[in-house]
């Protein structure tokens, strides 16, 4: 262990980060109304330049904080895992059960990073704590995330929005990689990739209209009958 639990309150120092950022999402951003909305990003995202955009364009950010940014979650690990004698989080809880699985997860708070962090915007700075229980099996993972919600926002708000962005993954993200094969595809040249997105998009959006929840399940039942098929674009056999 070589660094200290309090050395980031070291006075006349500041958390400063030097790595090149990457150049992602900003057309996305301008076409979309941001002003008074809150853009949520996994690690890819935490980068200056777009959390800086979002703040010019009216919006917050939550973003979660990984390797991509070594200082920042280096100062957030101390913070969170070895906090200075005194120290106090606010924090909030959620359960859920699913069948077998059970899951809690826990969010601690904290504005006491924010007059030092180099950072746009940032307000609060979060430890999120997922503790899954199936089939006999214990997991836990965690994570840490910055946002420029001051602290009227209170945990159990910040821990919706984390909710909130990973439920995003889960329903489209994890589909269209896993279920649709979309990490497995070659198609890679031209147009294609772009229009193969397209057709997954809509294949999902079909088959959440069509009031089927497990995605692979509604593939098999589709694929297996032509007419299913052609039922969820509204067409019907002769």
């Amino acid at each position: 262990m070589t660094r200290p639990a309090w050395c980031w309150r070291s006075r006349g120092v500041r958390a400063t980060e030097h790595e090149a950022e990457l150049t992602v999402a900003p057309d996305l951003l301008e076409a979309v109304p941001v002003t008074g909305r809150v853009v949520t990003g996994d690690a890819l995202y935490c980068q200056r330049a777009l959390c800086r955009r979002v703040l010019e364009r009216g919006g917050d950010y939550f973003v979660a904080v990984a390797g991509n940014q070594p200082r920042l979650y280096d100062d957030l690990y101390w913070l969170f895992e070895w906090p200075a004698p005194g120290e106090t989080f606010r924090a909030s809880s959620s359960h859920d059960q699913h069948g077998d699985r059970r899951e809690r997860r826990r969010l601690w708070a904290s504005t006491a990073l924010t007059d030092y962090l180099d950072w746009p915007g940032a307000q609060q700075v979060c430890k999120v704590e997922r503790r899954r229980k199936q089939a006999g099996q214990v997991s836990t993972e965690v994570a840490y995330a910055i946002t420029s919600l001051g602290p009227q926002t209170a945990p159990a708000e910040l821990l919706a929005i984390w909710r909130g962005h990973w439920s995003i993954e889960n329903r489209l993200h994890y589909v269209r990689d896993v279920t649709l094969g979309e990490d497995a595809s070659h198609i890679r040249t031209g147009a294609a990739p772009q229009v193969m997105a397209a057709l997954r998009n809509t294949t999902v959006a079909l088959l959440r209209r069509a009031g089927y929840t497990n995605l692979a399940a509604g593939l098999r039942a589709t694929g297996w009958q032509a007419g299913a098929a052609l039922a969820l674009l509204g067409i019907q056999l002769p």
